[in-house]
């Protein structure tokens, strides 16, 4: 498959020879080179950060802003984004089905990952390049310089606009000095991980870094596979491989161009779930299980024992290449040129159980033509920036052009037949029994596994086999904007910051649905629903055909009508429903938004700072990259079996208010920053799971208001350093009544995944040993309250408060060249949630998706 469209080359090659040709011209002095020696802040009111694309001192940027640098995240053994939510207050990261679908949420605010359609509420930016979906930004994070956590919108800074916030991570460049680092790490789990990196000069106007890491660990959840044909007996394993390559050229004391390749490969099994609350539907699997045991007998959440009897292999393949230039130009004071220019390739295979048991009933198999979900993504960020005495400014546009291909399929077990049948039979004849009863009229209920092939007059075993469902869905997306930040040094005292942006977004999909074995059950049915639900039901009643014809319409009438539907409804779920077959649908929407912010900040001292700012946010409608049907043919209409063709759903605006106070105490070695927020959603996106498929919902109104507050300190105690913060989220939705009876539990209640509450604290000291032996060690947790892990809210699904805790303790040379350290991770080993569903198919059962169990081993590191 072609990664490089010829239009988008040729505008890289446009932009690059355009931003050459510039150099050309006078150059001014540039700061300083890749060779100057690493400077770190002597005191912590020095700590820099680039949130508004320019170095600035973090105590003067009027944003609520964590900062994590490179020691601390390797003190935190943080290897990817869901690592780090340890060290940030109101940031979770959860997955679910795989690693594909991984999630960030900042103030219980972000998108649920299973719909690939849904552009992400928390923005990730890997040196620039924003990565399409959070998933795609979920892999080995490799050598990082720091990374910053922004919290709200950030549509005027930053090319790719986002409602929530920004996860920034900065790695590290080609330095002219050089160096080799190596790491090797081992552990409980069978744990094993070494990566390396080298770094040199190319002459005096040129450098490189290379880094590669690979990682393997087995699973950490236990599996029972049944009769298979799976025979892996653990899951949520890691198989993983990195490369990055850099090449820096400085032919000018002005210009810097840097060229970036990286490839990364995850082929691992993931993810199962464990059962949270068994219901009825398991004694129909235990019985449909070959040895009797197809979901666990008792709940009992610490065995983290899941069931699957198919695969859950995943292959996630993620390449690209970047090119960063930086030009002093000779305009406007020395403004600085920037452009980023990008292409990506990412592509994940995954394969499911979906029916999260041991029984062959329903799954997908781990095959690029049947379970695939591919982006491909060109994009071009242009900014200038400039400063004067009493400006700070800084315009910029931005293009991306996204393909989105995915092959979604499911494909039936011969169990699924038995089971499902067996599930509505018997509560159907069950039904019609009680009502018959006071008739004198009795009802054979025995083998309710036959009553669909009954029904649809089909042969038992051949209602529901091979592949029945396999769509194709191919989105093309463009988004154009140009935006604008700009700080007015009114006073002394007084800035003024006021951005802007507009956006221009398109989005085209064209979708193929395909029912490759036929639909034989669901086409059956729905040629005469009535018919085919009132014989079966006559061949059931015992003596039904000695009863007068008038008594059997009588009875026939007072049944079918009601249970035709339904009966229909369970032949035709979307993945068997012959009304989707052959369907060819283009959709296509346009949109066109305005967002931006204003922001007041005065300094009353060197040390204290406030500030205020009011900013709107907006994030693209898109469509549902699923089946999706309904009674009347709508998205927002309740079940049904009729199919949906518009299955678009509107953008996403948020309107976003803060107060911030930012002070530095004791010389600049602690700081305290707080703030107030109150953000509110208009047509918030929320991605819910029907059972059946995966629908997004516009909620009217979601508001998230609280108060955060963090703390940095370098103590008197030299080598003691300390922080921690707190955060307080009211987050809740609308008192809106919302026509889906499945989201009826939502109007005026606290929203999923948004803890009232979320803190963490961390404490690393550092001292000498002797005249040449350094000792290090490093604890730090991260504590929760109670919130519901379902979009539902479904009670079964709520998570207690709970912390997690880490630890990590070193001893090497005073220099760096070696260190050892053991470590580790959850080390109560809490159990706990990550996400809770309804069990597929299993009406009254629910299972969730746990979070990782103790992790700890020793890492060995060296320096040249």
């Amino acid at each position: 498959m072609e990664v490089v469209q010829p239009a988008r080359a040729l505008l890289a090659v446009a932009v690059l020879s355009a931003l050459a040709s510039l150099a050309a011209a006078p150059a001014m002095a540039q700061e300083a080179r890749g060779d100057a020696p690493e400077q770190r802040a002597t005191t912590l009111s020095g700590i820099t950060v680039t949130a508004q694309k320019r170095e600035e001192a973090l105590q003067d940027v009027p944003i609520v802003i964590n900062v994590l640098d490179e020691q601390l995240l390797q003190d935190s053994g943080v290897h990817d984004i869901k690592d780090m939510q340890v060290l940030v207050p109101g940031l979770t990261v959860t997955s679910t089905q795989s690693a594909a679908q991984t999630t960030a949420r900042i103030r219980g605010i972000g998108t649920v990952g299973d719909n690939a359609g849904l552009e992400s509420s928390v923005g990730i930016v890997i040196d620039g390049v924003y990565r399409s979906r959070n998933s795609v930004g979920f892999g080995d994070l490799g050598e990082v310089e720091r990374i910053e956590v922004l919290k709200g919108p950030q549509g005027t800074v930053f090319g790719k606009n986002t409602s929530a916030g920004v996860i920034n991570v900065i790695t590290r460049r080609p330095s002219y000095t050089q160096s080799a680092e190596g790491e090797i790490t081992v552990g409980n789990y069978g744990l094993f991980g070494v990566s390396g990196a080298y770094n040199d000069a190319l002459g005096e106007n040129a450098a490189f870094r290379v880094f590669a890491s690979k990682r393997k660990r087995d699973g950490v959840d236990n599996v029972r596979f049944g009769a298979g044909p799976r025979t892996e007996d653990d899951d949520g394993n890691q198989n993983y491989h990195t490369f990055r390559g850099q090449l820096l050229l400085e032919p000018t004391d002005n210009l810097s161009i840097n060229f970036v390749g990286d490839f990364s490969s995850r082929e691992e099994n993931c993810c199962i779930t464990v059962t949270t609350d068994r219901g009825p539907t398991a004694a129909i699997i235990n019985a449909l299980t070959p040895g009797g045991e197809g979901v666990i007998p008792a709940v009992d959440l610490d065995r983290r024992l899941g069931y699957a009897n198919r695969s859950t292999s995943q292959d996630l393949k993620d390449k690209g290449v970047a090119m960063n230039i930086d030009w002093v130009s000779p305009w406007a004071n020395g403004a600085t040129v920037s452009s980023i220019t990008s292409m990506r390739d990412w592509k994940a295979i995954n394969g499911l159980d979906f029916d999260y048991s041991a029984a062959d009933i329903l799954y997908r198999a781990p095959d690029e033509d049947e379970s695939l979900t591919q982006f491909e993504t060109f994009s071009q960020e242009l900014r200038m920036t400039g400063s004067s005495d009493r400006v700070d400014w800084m315009v910029g546009l931005f293009y991306s052009d996204e393909d989105l291909t995915r092959n979604d399929s499911y494909r039936f077990g011969p169990a699924y037949e038995p089971y499902l049948s067996t599930l509505v039979g018997s509560q159907v004849l069950g039904g019609v029994a009680a009502q018959l009863a006071p008739l004198g009229l009795t009802v054979d209920q025995s083998n309710p596994a036959l009553f669909f092939s009954q029904v649809s007059g089909q042969p038992f075993g051949t209602n529901f086999r091979g592949l029945g469902s396999l769509d194709e869905h191919r989105q093309n997306a463009k988004s154009t904007a140009i935006f604008t930040n700009n700080t007015f040094h009114a006073t002394d005292q007084l800035d003024i910051t006021v951005g802007l942006r507009y956006t221009h977004e398109k989005k085209t999909l064209h979708t193929v649905y395909d029912n490759p074995n036929g639909s034989a059950a669901c086409g059956a049915t729905l040629a005469n629903p009535a018919a085919r639900v009132g014989g079966a039901l006559a061949g059931r009643i015992n003596g039904f055909g000695s009863l007068p014809p008038a008594l059997q319409q009588q009875l026939l009438a007072g049944l079918v009508p009601a249970l035709a539907p339904t009966i229909a409804g369970y032949m035709c779920l979307p993945w068997a429903n012959i009304a989707h077959d052959g369907r060819d649908v283009t959709q296509s929407r346009t949109e066109k938004e305005w967002s931006g912010t204003f922001k007041l900040a005065y300094s009353w001292s060197d040390d204290v700072m406030t500030y205020g700012s009011a900013a709107r946010g907006y994030k693209a409608g898109g469509f549902n990259l699923d089946r999706v049907q309904s009674a009347n043919g709508l998205s927002s209409g309740v079940q049904g079996i009729t199919p949906v063709d518009d299955t678009s759903f509107p953008g996403e605006f948020v309107d976003s208010y803060e107060l911030g106070l930012k002070t530095n105490w004791m010389d600049g070695n602690l700081l305290f920053n707080a703030a107030l927020f109150y953000q509110k959603y208009t047509d918030f996106q929320l991605n819910s799971f029907l059972g059946t498929s995966f629908v997004v919902r516009s909620i009217p109104e979601v508001v998230s208001q609280g108060f955060e507050a963090d703390v940095m300190w370098q103590t008197a105690m030299r080598g003691l350093t300390m922080q921690g913060g707190l955060t307080y989220a009211q987050t809740e939705y609308g008192n809106d009544l919302l026509p889906d009876p499945d989201l009826a539990l939502l109007p005026g209640n606290t929203m999923s995944f948004a803890p009232r509450w979320s803190g963490n604290a961390s404490m690393t000291y550092e001292w000498d040993m002797g005249a040449d032996l350094l000792g290090r060690f490093n604890i730090g947790g991260k504590y929760m309250s109670k919130f519901n892990t379902g979009s539902d809210l479904d009670p079964q699904k709520m998570q207690d408060g709970f912390g997690l805790l880490n630890a990590r303790l070193g001893l090497g040379r005073q220099d760096k060249r070696w260190m050892v350290e053991v470590w580790g991770q959850n080390l109560t080993n809490e159990t706990y949630k990550q996400v809770g569903i309804d069990a597929p198919i299993q009406s009254g059962s629910w299972n969730a998706f746990l979070g990782a169990p103790r992790m700890y081993g020793m890492t060995l590191r060296v320096r040249y």
